[in-house]
C-alpha cells in the first residue's frame, strides 16, 4: 500500500495569463482533483497546505516514511521570452534511479494527453530542492508555462484528465491496476468465519495488510475484476467483493 507525499505549488505570485488565478490555485486544483483517483487506487497521501513553502514540504515528508514525493507546478518563462515558450517538464535528481524511472513514466502518459507530445520531457537536476533534498524517490512537474495562453488554458479547461493521467502513472511505477473512482459507500464486512483478507494487491497471492473481521465496516472507492479498492482506518487496499455488504 503505496503512500506519497504530494505537493502542490505554494507560489501565489505567479498568476496565470488567462486570470484564472495563480500557480499555487491552480496547482491545488489539480491535487483536489487527484485525490478521488488517488483513493480509488489505493495510493495514500499527505498533502501540503498553501501557506506552507516548499522547504516546509521538504521537511514535513522526510519526516515521514513515503514511498514517492509528486510536486506539481507550472512553469514560467523569462521576461524576454513571455507568452513564447510551451511544454512539460518532468524533473528528477540525476543519482535518483525511482526519480528517472518515475519522471520517464509520466512523459510517457502525459505525451497522450498533451497537444504538443513532442515537447513533453523528463530533464535531471540538482537545482529543485523538491527533488535534490526528497528522501524519497521525487519527480516535480512543470505543467506547462503560465505565461502561455495554450498552455494555461490546457491546465485550467483538462484539470480532471490531468489528475487522472498523473494517478495513471503513478499506478505505472508502483505496479497496480488503474481503477476508476466511483461514488464511495460504506459496506460490511460478511464472512462465515474467519477473517477477511486486506490485501495490498488485488490477488490472492499479495501480501495481506490486514485481517476484518465480520463486521468490519470499510469504506469502497472503486471496484475492479472481483476485487474492491476500500479504505479501513489509515490502511488502504484491496479485499475480495463477494464478502462485502
Amino acid at each position: 500500500m503505496p503512500i506519497i507525499y504530494l505537493s502542490p505549488s505554494t507560489q501565489e505570485g505567479n498568476m496565470y495569463v488567462t486570470g484564472s488565478g495563480s500557480e499555487e490555485y491552480n496547482m491545488n486544483r489539480l491535487a483536489d482533483a487527484m485525490e478521488p483517483y488517488l483513493r480509488a487506487n489505493t495510493i495514500r497521501f499527505t498533502r501540503n497546505t498553501p501557506e506552507m513553502t516548499a522547504g516546509s514540504s521538504i521537511r514535513q515528508a522526510n519526516q515521514g516514511d513515503y514511498d514517492f514525493y509528486l510536486a506539481l507546478h507550472s512553469n514560467g518563462a523569462p521576461p524576454e521570452r513571455y507568452g513564447q515558450v510551451r511544454g512539460v517538464i518532468a524533473f528528477y535528481y540525476p543519482s535518483s534511479t525511482n526519480g528517472r524511472r518515475a519522471a520517464e513514466i509520466f512523459v510517457e502518459n502525459l505525451k497522450r494527453i498533451y497537444p504538443l507530445p513532442n515537447l513533453v520531457t523528463a530533464r535531471s537536476t540538482t537545482s529543485l530542492g523538491e527533488v535534490r533534498d526528497s528522501r524519497a524517490p521525487a519527480v516535480l512537474l512543470e505543467l506547462g508555462y503560465h505565461d502561455n495562453i495554450s498552455d494555461a488554458r490546457w491546465v485550467e479547461e483538462n484539470t480532471d484528465a490531468i489528475a487522472r493521467n498523473l494517478v495513471q502513472s503513478l499506478t505505472d511505477y508502483f505496479d497496480l491496476p488503474f481503477i476508476e473512482p466511483i461514488t464511495p459507500y460504506d459496506a460490511t464486512v460478511t464472512v462465515q468465519s474467519g477473517n477477511l483478507n486486506l490485501r495490498t494487491k488485488p490477488s490472492l497471492t499479495a501480501p495481506v495488510a490486514a485481517q476484518l473481521p465480520n463486521g468490519t465496516v470499510v469504506r469502497v472507492y472503486g471496484v475492479w475484476q472481483g476485487w474492491a479498492a476500500v479504505g479501513y482506518g489509515d490502511l488502504a487496499g484491496y479485499v475480495d467483493l463477494r464478502y462485502l455488504r
